[in-house]
């Protein structure tokens, strides 16, 4: 099912990295203990990354009619950053950890 969720993740510089974007709970629900590398978008030197959580998504509607109008209009990323963008692959993840 597709629901509408609100991404944040608080900074100490350069303001908090947010995003409103649409995506399957399945997808979401496998994602979580992702890394999400964002670069710098918060300013030189920022290296924004980290481990998705659950807390750092909101569920902001599961109406469907909505949703869909929503993504025929503007898409799934419909403001801000959308960390599904920005997830590493697995193979990026496991020569990380070796």
């Amino acid at each position: 099912m597709l629901k509408l969720y609100r991404f944040c993740w608080p900074q100490r510089r350069g303001g908090d990295v947010e995003g409103l974007f649409v995506e399957d709970s399945d997808v979401v629900e496998n994602a979580i203990g992702s890394n999400v590398y964002f670069g710098e978008i918060c300013g030189k030197h920022s290296d924004v990354y980290g481990t998705l959580d659950e807390e750092d998504l909101t569920v902001v509607s599961e109406d469907q009619e909505k949703i869909n109008w929503l993504v025929d209009i503007l898409g799934r990323s419909i403001s801000g950053y959308n960390p599904f963008d920005y997830i590493e692959d697995q193979d990026e993840q496991d020569e990380e950890e070796e």
